[in-house]
């Protein structure tokens, strides 16, 4: 059975794109190399880490901390588990300021972690990416961009393309000088290029829709 590592040889994938896509390849020149993502080596817990994730949906991330931060002062805990969640009951997450959908997401994600659903690292390691996108999408309020996430900035992943993101759909059209942005459907076929480092790419895309001459804050997508 095969283990996944953790992260990925950022220069062969820069060497790999850059000789790969000469439209991209010029991007990626005029941006500079892309470093390792800092999550690759930092360990993590998938409950932990999808809790917050539900807790912080359609939310700026000021709010998102203030109410998680209420939860972990509720329960006592820095742990967002199944655990330490059924030390709150549904009006004391209302009352942290947790929305009833959010409140029901929450203790789905606990009764399937209980039931064992939930991979730990350990079983990550030999799981490939679709099926752990198989195994957490099921999950209320877990949808496929969230895990994709977690797979490109948490586990390292390298051949992940969240085609339904806006940002890096509106990288690819800046890069082709297309008059709209691709469909996911294109985009998924454009990116066939770009394996088995499509991670990577989407790392540029993301810079090449948030660039302009004049600089600004760019959206964080590393999920912390």
């Amino acid at each position: 059975m095969p283990r996944y590592r953790r992260g990925f040889d950022v220069d062969e994938a820069h060497d790999w794109l850059s000789r790969r896509d000469r439209r991209l390849g010029t991007w990626m020149k005029r941006l500079g190399p892309i470093q390792a993502q800092p999550g690759w080596a930092k360990t993590f817990d998938p409950v932990d880490a999808l809790t917050r994730a539900i807790l912080f949906q359609q939310l700026s991330g000021k709010a998102a901390s203030t109410i998680v931060g209420r939860v972990e002062t509720a329960i006592g805990s820095p742990r967002l588990h199944a655990d330490t969640l059924s030390r709150i009951d549904d009006a004391g997450l209302r009352v942290c300021g947790v929305s009833g959908n959010k409140a029901l997401a929450l203790r789905d994600l606990a009764r399937r972690e209980a039931a064992g659903e939930i991979p730990d690292l350990r079983r990550m390691s030999v799981m490939d990416h679709d099926a752990i996108i198989d195994a957490l999408v099921p999950i209320r309020g877990i949808g496929r961009w969230t895990v994709e996430m977690m797979l490109m900035f948490r586990l390292g992943r390298p051949d992940i393309l969240p085609v339904d993101d806006l940002g890096v759909r509106k990288g690819a059209q800046r890069v082709d000088k297309a008059e709209r942005m691709p469909s996911p459907k294109e985009l998924l076929a454009r990116g066939e290029k770009w394996g088995p480092f499509r991670t990577y790419a989407s790392l540029y895309l993301w810079r090449i829709a948030d660039f302009t001459v004049d600089p600004k804050a760019t959206t964080d997508r590393s999920q912390g």
